[in-house]
């Protein structure tokens, strides 16, 4: 790999190539050491879109899937600039899911300490409308909409 880039040094200029070395092994090395963690080795090898990285100056992870942030595995966040009033990456043993829920500028309930008797009612026509899909679980909408909204 290292020699064709070599090869396509006058088409690509010499220090764009280096580079390009540079990162292969860095990548080799990495993959190396992915092996020596992990003796099966396929799982490593492959890349996910699937990332974690340490914060600077946080101690949480935060979790990088398909481009998006979030603060960890089945943590809701607010999406403001999408169709969907939230997000949340899910994980249910290895499974993981992007997840997102709720009208866009609609508010679920309020608390319930001191909430009115028409609000109560709405929760719970909300609550016995899903009850199927709330059952279901983390990797469903119908859980964490009624979880954060309701």
């Amino acid at each position: 790999m290292a020699s064709q880039l070599r090869g396509r040094a006058e088409q690509l200029g010499t220090c764009q190539v280096q580079l390009g070395i540079n990162c292969l092994l860095q990548k080799k090395q990495l993959l190396i050491k992915r092996k020596k963690k992990d003796p099966a080795g396929a799982s490593s090898l492959f890349p996910t879109p699937l990332r974690q990285r340490r914060l600077e100056g946080r101690q949480e992870v935060a979790v990088e899937y398909r481009g998006e942030k979030f603060a960890g595995y089945n943590k809701p966040k607010r999406t403001p600039g999408a169709k969907k009033s939230h997000a949340v990456l899910a994980k249910s043993g290895d499974k993981v899911k992007l997840i997102r829920f709720g009208q866009q500028g609609v508010q679920g309930s309020p608390k319930k300490a001191g909430e009115s008797a028409a609000y109560r009612k709405r929760r719970e026509s909300f609550k016995a409308r899903h009850a199927k899909n709330i059952a279901k679980g983390k990797m469903s909408a119908a859980y964490w909409a009624n979880r954060v909204k309701w």
